[in-house]
């Protein structure tokens, strides 16, 4: 559902249109989404702009200032814990040091993986702080495991466990309350600022329907560099309209606005007005092009804002022998081997439960599309009713050429089926598929290969997403709903190719936590 819109100033006198959303938060408050009057210093100061508002506009201020109480909060709790417990394991403040050392950079770590420090992370949702307690918990093994592995070496660097698991207690809420709090200001703080849009075309237009319905919560001023739309809607009625005077609104950048974005191709602006942009960019403040604003605020890689050669753009960890493929290869292997073994009781049981409330078969088998096309064979425990059809096999049973997607509270769906898909534990046979090397644990969603085949002559540039190997779970699984259409397919798209132009470890083990919090709150489908 669109947001509701409210009026979009600009220095003309006649109705410049809506702004950009005002819609209620996660708090249940109005959250000011769209542009407001700038006001002189005087003004300002008159309506009690605060020292702390100018500083958490810096896009730097406030992952510095989480950062600095993060790393003084532990060793505030941490040395209050150690104190009260009247720890005499150690020999001397070094171990005591090393110990603290240990425990905050596995904390940084967890929070810097899950965007704990980013300036433009929600922090106040239920996603958020269900995240953000996955992080700490696996923050405290770690670190427990790495401290008592050493003290089997050194027995004086053995501190007390009641002191590090209360010490985890506490800073939990703590650091979820300060983090709520600034997100809080800043949110205030930028919302009299907007972002400037040159460009007025498709592309632009396209960009406004997309921001218009995403969480950001600043306003758009759309401007035409050649002045030849002014006046006109960006979008058709009830959409912001595109305004002129780029030169003024340049010189008045650090005041009105967080940054530039540029909705046009590079070869339709100005030579001198490209040289002007790339001044700004590195002297005042970013200047975005719409594929460097969809990864750097939405996570996403826009297909629309890619070409052929994207793939062959620096920075690619996929190109080559990238190190990090053989580590990933080698962790599924070896956590696919465990997992299989441990989960063998409970697939057993899974297994009696399908045959005895809808019979065989138990398995359902399906062809998909691998890394470089290949087709092979996935495994999942059968959660549809038995039908025949699309030729009577199993691969007709599931999902036949009549009905592609499994909707909500799909009929066909077995009521065992819908426990184990919302638990995600139906795809557990697929950890044969990466034990055997054609899945990942990590990667883009395997497709079907009769929608794999529709997708790639309908959606530009969906071949991309198999320059990697699928996996079971992904980073569009974990940020975008079950697709039903064609629609969600593309939009599933910008978060694959984000995945593939982002490919790493940090973004694995984002995906690792998100996947946890998904099947715990039940969201599969």
């Amino acid at each position: 559902m669109l947001k509701s819109a409210v009026s979009n100033p600009t220095s003309s006198t006649e109705d410049p249109g809506p702004r950009i959303g005002a819609y209620p938060d996660v708090e249940g408050g109005l959250r000011r989404g769209g542009q407001v009057s700038v006001a002189s210093p005087s003004q300002a100061g008159e309506r009690g702009v605060t020292r702390m508002s100018r500083v958490t506009r810096q896009e730097w201020a406030p992952p510095t200032l989480i950062f600095l109480l993060d790393i003084f909060t532990w060793m505030a709790i941490y040395g209050m814990a150690s104190y009260l417990r009247n720890d005499t394991a150690f020999s001397g403040s070094f171990q005591f040091a090393v110990v603290e050392i240990i425990q905050i950079a596995v904390i940084v770590q967890a929070l810097f993986i899950i965007g704990g420090y980013s300036p433009r992370t929600e922090t106040r949702g239920l996603a958020y702080t269900a995240e953000h307690i996955l992080a700490l918990l696996c923050a405290l093994g770690i670190s427990a495991f790495v401290i008592y592995v050493a003290a089997t070496y050194d027995h004086t660097m053995k501190p007390s466990r009641f002191a590090i698991f209360s010490s985890f207690l506490v800073f939990i809420p703590a650091s979820l309350f300060y983090r709520r709090w600034l997100r809080t200001h800043v949110t205030a703080a930028t919302a009299s600022r907007a972002f400037l849009v040159l460009g007025c075309g498709r592309m632009a237009a396209d960009f406004y329907l997309t921001y218009r319905v995403s969480p950001n919560n600043q306003g758009l001023e759309f401007v035409d560099p050649e002045g030849k739309h002014v006046g006109e809607r960006i979008a058709g009625p009830g959409s912001p309209l595109i305004e002129g005077d780029l030169s003024a609104k340049l010189d008045d950048m650090s005041r009105r606005y967080s940054g530039i974005i540029l909705a046009e191709r590079a070869d339709r602006i100005r030579p001198d007005l490209l040289d002007r942009l790339i001044r700004t960019q590195f002297q005042r403040i970013r200047v975005y092009t719409l594929e460097s604003f969809y990864e750097a605020h939405w996570r996403q890689v826009p297909a629309h804002s890619i070409d052929p050669l994207w793939p062959m753009q620096t920075g690619f960890q996929l190109s080559r022998a990238s190190p990090y493929h053989y580590v990933k290869r080698m962790c599924d292997i070896i956590l696919s081997g465990l997992l299989l073994v441990i989960c063998v009781p409970l697939m057993a049981v899974i297994a009696a439960v399908i045959w005895l409330t809808s019979g065989r078969p138990v398995i359902f088998k399906q062809h998909r599309v691998g890394r470089d096309e290949d087709i092979f064979t996935a495994y999942k425990f059968r959660t549809m009713r038995t039908e025949q059809g699309a030729g009577g096999t199993e691969q007709g049973v599931e999902v036949r050429e009549a009905d592609l997607y499994t909707r909500e509270n799909d009929p066909r769906i077995l009521p065992v089926g819908r426990w184990l898909r919302k638990l995600r534990i139906d795809e557990l046979p697929q950890l044969w598929n990466v034990f055997h090397g054609e899945l990942s644990l990590i990667g883009p969603r395997a497709e079907w290969v009769e929608c794999a085949e529709r997708y790639r002559d309908k959606i530009p540039f969906y071949h991309f997403r198999h320059l990697v190997k699928p996996g079971i779970t992904g980073w569009a699984q974990v940020n975008y709903p079950y697709g039903e259409s064609e629609e969600d397919a593309m939009q599933k798209l910008t978060y694959d190719l984000y995945y593939i132009r982002h490919y790493s470890l940090k973004l694995d083990a984002m995906i690792v936590l998100k996947t946890i919090y998904t099947m715990f709150a039940g969201k599969g489908r």
